[in-house]
């Protein structure tokens, strides 16, 4: 054996995997340069706010060859990749750039996609389909994004980007031969050898999406409890569940949140991140349509508990738990709202296969009063806090939109009439604000169905501009019910994706 033939090419071996040993970074399986950088970059995760930042210096990525700081970690088959970024300070170069990107490899040649943000705002999509290729690129109408997503979907990428409140402006390459397995991740370069520049990255999401095979109501992926501040757009991952949690309702006190999986309802402690199971006696099958009496002593819920022929019942029970009391004699019956005084609930129930809205004496006395008569959708039916109004969604008008209504069911005006498939008004407790779920418009205006890529907005509630506050992966059950904390400042719900 010749020694000396041998160890060359064994240190050159060991050098390569020491330049790229694994560094975990919150989200990511390492961090590290790739090209031939002259100063060293670094990423730095703050688990508190659940943010990152990088920072890398890096002569360009362009033509054949890429120069940049990576935060990485290996994604097989489709996937999307989200965030909210900002570079730090004035910076040198114009042309430094941040974003996500996916390649084939490490070295600086390799393949890749990268949605990219340059520090004059101007923003691409740029490309090389082969080992060694010039990049190309498609330009971005959107100059100067926060939000940045990229998707990888049958074999083709669709690149999204928005300023923070807007919707997402889109585009796809379709066709890449690419490996199944890609480094993906977030990436900053200074475009300029001798600087180093520094971008941060909020609200990061890795979403690996459901199967196009899933069996809704009856497969589920995982699940992200979240909760926001809504005037920052600021968001953090309270609690992580391989299983389907839905439906998060804030309780008045600012002590926990109330949500169901798998038929039972949990409360989870803001303090502590405990969670224990809410006992709910023979009340067993219950859904994601609960909400919470306004001083917070009650609990309704809905459950198919109760005759099989009749699916969802209302029943409500005291918030720390006990034996509920049947409240709607009929169903399908859904909750969705309870008056300010504590007398009323108002519920979407379905009636000769038509699905309307209704109201019942809380305690269960007197017969259901109808409050719409259509034949399309009317749901999400909730009180204002100052019970002048229940606001709700309806298909009436052939796309979903939100209406209200006084609590007797007069005067029904329509408040939003734009693109998308809005669902489930939520008032603020100060009463000035709706947050709402936002479909995009292919979705069948009828229908609220899972793993889907949704909007939260919001909206003054005597009208005003419509504002996106959360791009998501969702839908039926992120924020079904009430989930406003009570000072108004945050709300809370869920995102999804498969969990590995």
């Amino acid at each position: 054996m010749d020694t000396k033939k041998i160890m060359p090419v064994l240190l050159v071996c060991c050098m390569t995997l020491l330049a790229h040993a694994q560094n975990p970074v919150g989200l990511f399986e390492n961090a590290d340069d790739v090209g031939a950088v002259i100063h060293k970059g670094k990423t730095v995760y703050d688990s508190g706010s659940q943010t990152y930042r990088l920072s890398g210096a890096g002569g360009n990525i362009w033509f054949d060859k890429d120069e940049f700081h990576f935060a990485y970690k290996k994604l097989t088959g489709d996937f999307i990749v989200r965030t909210r970024a900002k570079f730090i300070g004035e910076g040198i170069d114009p042309h430094r750039k941040l974003g996500w990107m996916v390649r084939t490899g490490l070295d600086t040649g390799s393949p890749m996609v990268c949605a990219t943000v340059h520090g004059d705002g101007l923003t691409s999509f740029q490309y090389r389909k082969k080992h060694g290729a010039d990049a190309e690129e498609i330009k971005s109408p959107v100059t100067g994004p926060d939000i940045i997503q990229l998707e990888r979907r049958n074999g083709s990428f669709l690149l999204s980007v928005a300023k923070y409140g807007d919707p997402f402006w889109t585009v796809e390459l379709p066709h890449f031969e690419f490996p199944e397995e890609l480094f993906t991740g977030l990436f900053v370069c200074s475009h300029n050898a001798d600087v180093i520049e520094s971008a941060d990255f909020e609200n990061v999401r890795i979403v690996l999406p459901a199967p196009k095979n899933l069996v809704p109501y009856k497969e589920y992926i995982g699940s992200h409890l979240e909760r926001m501040e809504v005037a920052t757009g600021k968001r953090k991952i309270l609690h992580t569940s391989t299983n389907s949690i839905q439906a998060p309702n804030w309780t008045p006190n600012n002590k926990s949140l109330i949500y169901n999986s798998e038929g039972l309802i949990y409360h989870y402690d803001l303090a502590t991140g405990k969670i224990a199971q809410l006992d709910t006696d023979f009340v067993q099958n219950n859904n994601n349509d609960h909400v919470l009496s306004f001083d917070g002593q009650m609990l309704g819920i809905s459950s198919a508990s109760g005759e099989e022929e009749y699916g969802s019942l209302i029943y409500t029970l005291p918030v720390s738990g006990g034996k509920p009391k049947r409240i709607t004699s009929t169903g399908p019956s859904y909750l969705h709202g309870w008056s300010p005084d504590g007398k009323w609930l108002t519920y979407t129930g379905g009636r000769n296969n038509i699905y309307d809205i209704y109201k019942i004496a809380s305690d269960g006395s007197g017969k259901e009063i109808q409050l719409t008569n259509q034949p399309t959708l009317d749901d999400g039916s909730e009180y204002s806090p100052d019970g002048k109004y229940i606001y709700f969604n309806s298909a009436r008008t052939g796309s979903m939109e939100l209406w209200r209504m006084k609590p007797d069911g007069s005067q029904q005006e329509q408040l939003t009439n734009d693109r998308f498939q809005n669902w489930f008004p939520h008032i603020s407790p100060d009463g000035q604000t709706l947050v709402f779920l936002s479909y995009a418009p292919e979705v069948d205006p009828g229908a609220h169905p899972f793993y889907k890529q949704v909007y939260l907005r919001t909206m003054p509630v005597n009208g005003g501009r419509i504002k996106v506050v959360a791009y998501l992966y969702g839908g039926q059950g992120t924020i079904n019910v009430p989930s406003w904390s009570p000072d108004s400042k945050h709300i809370a719900f869920i995102s999804n994706t498969k969990i590995e």
